[in-house]
């Protein structure tokens, strides 16, 4: 990787094809045209991404599991969009389409009885990448990996022990994803993402839309200490990742409190109070919908590092803890309406 600086900037060369990026990091990173991302899995994350680097000149292309979501995507965001339905996934057309590209993020989760539903075509996979334009991967894993530690710190080290078959599935596609990416000689990350949260998707919003809690929700309430990250760190994390030369490499992305969730659900409840006060109605049903009960025995689960994060990707969180995220998203709404 060559550093160059260029009118108070800096611009990493990575090799000298027309294939390669060119990346200057100033205060937001500006990235070549060249640059094309497939984002297999155009969900919540997947398009805040696809948003910002369109914004910045990539070529963005993804897929999604639905015509109308597809239609959305392609009229209102300008995107390119593919349908791929992991339950039934016929990989020969997306795998043409993504060896065109030079960036790929996976977010799709694996599916139960399938696994990853990319990976299970891996030999076929591994024949279209051969060639082709493809020199960064990155699988969007969980911290779900790590199973309970009984409330201790655990950083990328830590042995994995999920708890879960869905955890146990995910662990599986991180490796294969690794080893994928090491065998072809692509740049391969795998990122360890906490609760994710962001605009429409938040405490806050669950408030003020007055929302019923589903029962993983609530499970999540008997918890000492759950990982969390804004969306907007996600991506800033993703981009700085761009500019690492380093591969098989595993990164915690979470924030830097580790929270129950009953206390963010309150910290919450308190800043749409303060900002729309009585729009909170302290009936049962209300309570019913935005409190968690708490439960005798509350599991200690694990608290998450993310000290390789900020050492490595140069990460200085945008957002450090929910209150920052939680702030962050209620300063952006006029109305409690507009949450909805």
């Amino acid at each position: 990787m060559e550093l160059h600086q260029i009118s108070g900037s800096i611009a990493f060369k990575f090799g000298h094809s027309p294939r390669h990026a060119v990346i200057r990091m100033t205060g937001t990173p500006e990235f070549n045209s060249r640059n094309r991302m497939f984002i297999a899995g155009m969900g919540f994350v997947g398009q805040v991404l696809a948003q910002d680097l369109k914004n910045q000149g990539w070529a963005v292309s993804g897929t999604c599991t639905s015509s109308i979501k597809k239609k959305k995507l392609e009229e209102e965001r300008g995107f390119d969009i593919h349908l791929f339905y992991a339950n039934q996934p016929d990989v020969t057309s997306t795998l043409e389409i993504i060896k065109d590209h030079t960036h790929l993020l996976v977010s799709i989760p694996p599916v139960p009885g399938i696994g990853d539903p990319i990976l299970q075509n891996e030999l076929r996979l591994r024949r279209a990448l051969l060639g082709g334009n493809l020199q960064w991967i990155c699988y969007l894993s969980s911290t779900s990996v790590y199973g309970d530690s009984g409330g201790a710190w655990v950083d990328e080290d830590y042995l994995p022990n999920p708890t879960s078959d869905v955890g146990r599935l995910r662990l599986a596609a991180e490796e294969g994803w690794l080893n994928l990416g090491q065998s072809l000689g692509i740049s391969t990350k795998v990122f360890r993402l906490g609760g994710i949260y962001g605009p429409g998707r938040s405490a806050v919003d669950t408030i003020i839309k007055r929302g019923v809690l589903s029962e993983t929700q609530r499970m999540r309430g008997y918890r000492r200490f759950t990982s969390r990250v804004n969306v907007q760190d996600i991506c800033q994390a993703l981009k700085a990742s761009i500019c690492t030369s380093s591969s098989r490499r595993v990164y915690n992305i979470v924030d830097d409190e580790p929270a129950p969730r009953e206390e963010v659900f309150e910290y919450a409840r308190d800043l749409v109070e303060k900002k729309w006060p009585g729009w909170i109605k302290h009936s049962s049903e209300e309570k019913e919908s935005s409190v968690i009960v708490k439960k005798e025995g509350l599991s200690g689960e694990k608290r998450v590092s993310n000290a390789r994060m900020k050492k490595e990707l140069g990460v200085r969180l945008l957002h450090p803890s929910y209150r920052s995220g939680l702030q962050s998203i209620i300063d952006q709404m006029d109305k409690p309406f507009l949450a909805e």
